[in-house]
């Protein structure tokens, strides 16, 4: 199997090509602070925003995004046993516009739009990824959302929704897509559902690591197809191949 034998990549977005861990953690530091809570690491907190977030998208899965952080705002500092107020909650909900992009993204994505449509289908609303998009450096193909289908992955109908659009769109089927993505809990064990060839984006070096950060975990690792820890070195495996 070849990198350079499907038509389109389809990516998740937060985690592989935007660096929400950071994001998350940078927009948690004002409650932590304010709380004066040093004890607070940054893995064990990702770790429990993670829990958090994933049984939030599954109990209100048509919640809007900047909505469902408040949510998830509110119930993370109920479990570290943190004081906020009303504007720390509004400011952590509309967090996703300063979440910062990987500084490999916007480069491979460039090379790698020289042969690939480029699909985004992400667990964010169309506002917040328009503000992650101007990071990016690239015009996508198509971009599906959370918002667009009413549920968030690892749920099926958010595949099921990409893979009509793009059969419909574009005339792609299944064959002609890689599913590009960090996540093995929200992209990775649904893509295998679903019969996808896969590309591992391993920013967390999870296959030497049981830290999980911001992800949830899976009970059981997932096979894929391609592995790299960067986007910027699937891009070169690409060139690599096309010359």
């Amino acid at each position: 199997m070849k990198l350079s034998q499907f038509r389109a990549l389809t990516f998740d977005c937060y985690g592989t090509l935007i660096d929400w861990e950071s994001g998350i953690w940078d927009a948690l530091q004002p409650v932590i602070a304010a709380n004066a809570r040093d004890d607070l690491t940054r893995q064990e907190t990702l770790q429990t925003y993670a829990e958090t977030e994933s049984a939030q998208q599954s109990e209100t899965p048509d919640m809007l995004y900047p909505d469902l952080l408040q949510q998830v705002f509110g119930s993370l500092c109920k479990r570290l046993n943190l004081d906020r107020d009303d504007a720390l909650t509004a400011e952590f909900g509309a967090s996703v516009a300063h979440w910062p992009a990987f500084p490999d993204t916007a480069d491979a994505l460039r090379r790698l739009k020289k042969h690939f449509k480029l699909i985004i289908l992400s667990n964010v609303d169309r506002q917040g990824f328009a503000a992650s998009n101007r990071k990016l450096g690239v015009e996508f193909d198509a971009i599906y959302t959370a918002q667009d289908v009413g549920s968030y992955k690892p749920d099926h109908r958010n595949f099921d929704y990409m893979l009509e659009h793009l059969d419909r769109e574009f005339g792609l089927g299944q064959d002609d897509i890689l599913h590009t993505a960090q996540s093995l809990f929200h992209d990775h064990v649904p893509a295998t559902a679903f019969g996808l060839v896969k590309a591992w984006i391993d920013r967390q070096h999870l296959a030497g690591s049981q830290d999980w950060g911001a992800t949830a975990k899976v009970a059981e690792r997932p096979q894929v197809d391609f592995i790299f820890p960067t986007m910027a070195a699937m891009a070169d495996a690409v060139d690599a191949e096309r010359n």
